[in-house]
């Protein structure tokens, strides 16, 4: 309590909208080991039970603080698969917890201690090149978001040989097509993979794997290069398979004018731009760009803050984000949600910092355009009342309906939880295709739980 809290901060915003760079900083090695002797190693680590894969970070801390950063690395690789990710984009369900956000809000900064740690280790190699013992039984797994990959590194590690499956180029899933690279560079998971590979695992790209009727449908998909030709796998190479394909089907809005052209899903920038960036070329009539645009985000999450800073990297006149939900609590307490639960108050992230104006309680009524193009939508700011029948709330209007003028719109309202056909006995779900989207540390614990249950299945 006698050192304050110090984060690394962001890069200043004139400096950071004008490319993709992650914008977090970090701190000098000292100032760095400091910040992990705040922890206080309490005799109940409240962080420990909020973290969906229980890191220990009291022990890393404490690693940390004594300058032993290779044990450091491996008291948290021990849980945590790929610290490098969740050192990025976690929103440290543990730091809500900690005792020190209970006393003070101050408390350690263990998402940043978590990404050193791991930067120090693939810099002083302590990561290196792991070879395992094999067992003579194969895996499959199907979607290499972050639930698969956790999955196929542990099958990895325990001796199978893991094949794993993806529909899109490129391993990463939402880490590569659905997360912007100021907040996650993609070498970050290149790096990652490279060595996944050096240890056995077999990634097969641009590759669909559905199960109809009980029976596995393994088709290669057409890319900017090349048609798809006849996969060579066949449902009976593999002892077991795990299903790690996500949330693909977003919440969509059916109102007037949603056939528009302006008007897309999140995915549809965030995906495009990402890969925009790796090298892959658009057409004109395909490209979804923001320059000089007024932008409309419908959606108060994350993906929508993802599209705001992806707007004003791609130029754009102006941003509004509507919700419509009620705002949040400013915190930093939130009285429906008391510690050590996460605290769910207004966030304003790195994105909203760029500039945006955020209005909840919008309900979104129609999209108008002119020869096919938006050009702007009509909303109603409304108030919620209970219900007397008990249940959800009831919506009632609150104003008149007024008009925002746009000509893009994103819709970032979340995601369906995707239904399944029944599976055969050695198929197992993990990850948002169990849960319905959620956070990627979730999908990572999901990802490790399912290599267990595979292993139980398979011994």
């Amino acid at each position: 309590m006698e050192v304050p809290r110090l984060e690394a901060g962001y890069r200043p915003i004139h400096d950071r909208i004008q490319d993709f760079g992650e914008v977090e900083q970090t701190l000098n090695t000292h100032d760095r080991k400091m910040q992990a002797s705040r922890c206080m190693d309490c005799g109940v680590p409240f962080c420990h039970w909020a973290c969906p894969l229980h890191n220990k970070a009291p022990e890393w801390n404490d690693a940390l603080w004594k300058g032993e950063w290779e044990l450091a690395y491996r008291l948290l690789n021990a849980t945590n698969d790929f610290p490098e990710f969740t050192g990025r984009i976690c929103p440290a369900l543990c730091e809500k917890a900690c005792v020190l956000n209970l006393t003070d809000h101050a408390p350690t900064t263990n998402r940043e201690n978590e990404a050193a740690i791991t930067e120090a280790a693939w810099r002083e190699k302590y990561i290196t090149p792991q070879q395992y013992k094999r067992n003579g039984k194969r895996v499959a797994v199907i979607g290499a978001g972050p639930a698969g990959l956790v999955a196929a590194n542990r099958l990895n590690q325990m001796g199978y040989q893991v094949t794993v499956f993806d529909k899109n180029e490129a391993a990463g899933g939402l880490l590569r097509y659905g997360i912007p690279n100021f907040k996650l560079n993609k070498k970050i998971i290149d790096r990652r993979i490279n060595l996944l590979v050096e240890e056995g695992i077999e990634f097969v790209y641009n590759t669909s794997v559905s199960f109809e009727k009980g029976e596995l449908k393994i088709e290669q998909t057409p890319t900017q290069e090349a048609q798809p030709s006849p996969c060579h796998y066949q449902y009976a190479d593999f002892d077991a398979y795990v299903v790690a394909t996500g949330t693909p089907q977003a919440r969509d809005l059916n109102i007037p004018g949603r056939e528009l052209k302006g008007v897309y899903l999140a995915l549809e920038l965030l995906s495009q731009q990402n890969r925009v960036l790796a090298g892959m070329e658009f057409s004109k009539n395909e490209l979804v760009n923001c320059k000089g645009k007024d932008v409309l985000v419908i959606g108060g999450g994350d993906t929508g803050s993802d599209c705001i800073g992806t707007a004003h990297r791609q130029g754009c006149h102006s941003v509004t984000q509507i919700e419509i939900m009620p705002k949040p609590a400013e915190g930093p307490e939130d009285p429906m949600n008391p510690w050590p639960n996460y605290p769910r108050v207004l966030k304003t992230t790195s994105s909203h910092e760029e500039g945006c104006t955020r209005r909840w309680n919008i309900n979104t009524l129609e999209f108008v355009g002119k020869d096919g193009k938006l050009r702007g939508v009509w909303v109603q700011p409304i108030e919620w009342k209970p219900n007397p029948e008990g249940g959800r709330p009831i919506m009632e209007p609150a104003a008149d309906k007024e008009f925002i003028k746009c000509e893009a719109c994103f819709l970032a309202m979340g995601f369906l939880k995707p239904q399944h056909p029944e599976m055969p006995d050695n198929v197992f779900l993990c990850g948002d295709a169990q849960n319905g989207a959620s956070l990627v540390v979730r999908a990572m614990a999901s990802g490790r739980e399912a290599a267990q249950r595979v292993d139980r299945y398979l011994k």
